[in-house]
């Protein structure tokens, strides 16, 4: 592995912050309108932060039911990813644009498009977030039945083999050069059709967009149970992870590192991000009042959920029930169920400690406090970097902006200017050859589906 690492911060946002109570804040005076201007500025503010990556879950669909509960939560009415991040292309220059696309709500040819449209428009700082979760709630927006475990890892696989095929039926060059001249527009002899028919998906012919800049999106994948690690592994160039330890940290860090070399991958061509969750003030006094303000603004008079499951009928002051393991989220579930025994949680105490980071590791102190935990988990390899999920936004990611990240560029750990053109050259991620350059067009190409790959079922940021 390469001596000569480089910190990496991703920007996870919600619209109020990750905690729950963070949309009654009293700095939080907006509406729940969408607001393209105010995720405008916080993709700015993360740019001027040199950060990698800006990102925005999208939990697709809604439900009817229940809206008297729904009412008094924060829901995620957000816009579209691709539109959202082409707004935002337009407005920065350097910082990565990830967007979560579920392989069970649409077609490759679709998602294909939409990454090459994306990272054209940015200049080549596209990355794609692959989910295959499979909720009833959005199964039912979209008139779906229900999906096996097995199914939808199989269609998963199976649609990412096709995207890449479809971003691989033209050379980089086809469109560089047209002969004004001769008026041939391009070479027929760079174009690769495509031409499958597999088990979900069937398509024929070509991308009706040029080759990415990056060659692929970035591929990022999120979850910690064994078939994400395995994804991970196989396919993935960054994982969304989660860990409450730096040793739980450096146990998930070799073991999906240690399994890339069965797929002929080094271990460099891998990013480790797990979620860090951050409240910091210039003393740890004033970041531990921050914090409490928002965890005494909890409200748990309609009801407790966790994991999926109404717990409004034990008590609060109780403990954890026994829970069914859901189908999504199996990693972030098991992790919850542990904590909760080893420390002999109530579920009042639960949802304070693991819901409100969303399992993540939580530092609530001094900018030096927020420093050496990142600065120790980088070194000592439990992390290539981290997704930094605010609280509250967007004073508490201004708040990191302005104190932790000059810390970490005084301490030689993080950059003090972009240095790459594209998303994967910031993270230092090599770009992925066409297949097919050099591959003559006369005589019949066919694009075969890559061998299957084990497509992550969740990314369990809640």
């Amino acid at each position: 592995m390469s001596s000569n690492r480089q910190l990496i911060l991703n920007a996870f946002f919600m619209r109020f912050g990750h905690h729950p109570a963070a949309w009654r804040h009293p700095s939080s005076r907006d509406s729940g309108r969408p607001d393209v201007a105010y995720w405008i500025k916080m993709a700015q503010l993360a740019e001027k932060g040199k950060f990698d990556t800006f990102f925005l879950a999208d939990f697709i669909g809604r439900s009817a039911k229940n809206l008297e509960k729904q009412s008094h939560q924060n829901g995620s009415f957000q816009f579209e990813p691709f539109t959202l991040l082409s707004a935002i292309a337009a407005v920065t220059k350097n910082i990565g644009l990830v967007a979560t696309a579920n392989t069970n709500y649409t077609e490759p040819y679709n998602i294909a498009r939409q990454f090459a449209s994306l990272d054209h428009i940015s200049g080549g700082r596209a990355g794609w977030n692959v989910v295959s979760s499979f909720s009833d709630t959005t199964a039912q927006n979209f008139g779906l039945g229900p999906r096996t475990h097995a199914e939808r890892y199989e269609r998963a696989d199976e649609f990412l083999g096709i995207a890449k095929a479809l971003w691989n039926s033209w050379d980089d060059d086809t469109y560089d050069h047209p002969d004004r001249e001769r008026g041939v527009f391009f070479d027929p002899k760079s174009a690769h059709e495509v031409k499958i028919a597999g088990k979900y998906f069937k398509t024929e012919g070509l991308l009706d967009i040029a080759r990415p800049i990056q060659g692929y999106p970035v591929i990022v994948q999120a979850g910690n149970s064994e078939v994400g690690r395995e994804f991970a592994a196989k396919i993935a160039e960054m994982t969304y992870s989660s860990a409450q330890s730096l040793a739980v940290a450096q146990a998930y860090y070799a073991d999906v590192k240690g399994r890339m070399a069965k797929y002929g991958r080094d271990p460099d061509e891998l990013k480790v991000t797990p979620g860090l969750s951050v409240v910091v003030a210039a003393s740890e006094q004033e970041a531990r009042d921050k914090f409490e303000a928002l965890q005494n603004a909890v409200d748990f008079s309609h009801g407790v959920e966790v994991a999926g499951v109404d717990l409004s009928d034990y008590p609060l002051d109780g403990p954890l029930p026994d829970l069914p393991e859901p189908e999504t989220g199996k990693g972030r579930f098991h992790q919850m169920v542990e904590l909760a025994k080893r420390d002999n949680l109530t579920i009042r105490q639960l949802v304070l400690r693991f819901s409100v980071a969303k399992g993540h590791i939580q530092v609530v102190g001094s900018t030096k406090q927020v420093a050496d935990t990142i600065e120790e988990w980088f070194v000592e390899k439990g992390a290539d970097g981290f997704n930094v999920v605010p609280p509250l936004l967007p004073s508490g990611f201004e708040d990191f902006v302005d104190l932790v990240v000059p810390e970490l560029q005084r301490r030689g750990l993080f950059r003090t200017e972009y240095t790459g053109k594209t998303y994967r050259e910031n993270l230092g991620l090599k770009r992925p050859a066409n297949p097919h350059t050099g591959v003559k067009a006369d005589v019949a190409q066919e694009a075969a589906v890559e061998e299957p790959v084990i497509a992550q079922d969740q990314y369990s940021h809640a």
